[in-house]
């Protein structure tokens, strides 16, 4: 499915749209470059979790984790890490295969631990359609 939004303000109600529909023990992966609008999407899946307290990107932390939403919601960024080794330290299976939803940013980076079964979000911007323009493919992955 793909998906055309114009505004931040488009983006976000799409993330809060997604978010309002997530099943406890989803995974989504987020891939887009730097200042394609991963964080703004990512903050409008919390608020249709019910999540009301600021969310970032957890660059530097790897994983932020909001419980006061109607599941759990795991938010990892991992642009940072330099192999798969950290996620295990991390206990990143806790979260993937958990009671939550799980978003992974630059989760290309780390393909070869993703769940079998996943729902890939690319977001890609076009400059000649517009400065906000993004457009969204959202996919469903099925491992073989």
């Amino acid at each position: 499915m793909v998906i055309e939004t114009y505004t931040p303000e488009e983006t976000f109600a799409l993330g809060e749209k997604i978010g309002s529909k997530a099943q406890p023990g989803s995974v989504y992966t987020l891939i887009g470059d730097l200042g394609v609008g991963k964080t703004v999407f990512t903050q409008g899946i919390a608020k249709g979790l019910g999540i009301e307290e600021a969310v970032s990107s957890p660059t530097f932390t790897i994983v932020q984790v909001y419980e006061e939403g109607r599941i759990p919601f795991y938010h990892f960024d991992v642009y940072r890490i330099g192999d798969v080794e950290e996620m295990e330290e991390i206990g990143y299976e806790e979260y993937f295969y958990g009671d939550g939803l799980t978003i992974i940013e630059w989760a290309n980076l780390i393909e070869e631990i993703l769940p079998e079964t996943y729902t890939q979000i690319t977001i890609e911007k076009d400059l000649e359609k517009g400065f906000d323009y993004r457009r969204i493919l959202i996919e469903e992955v099925t491992g073989s």
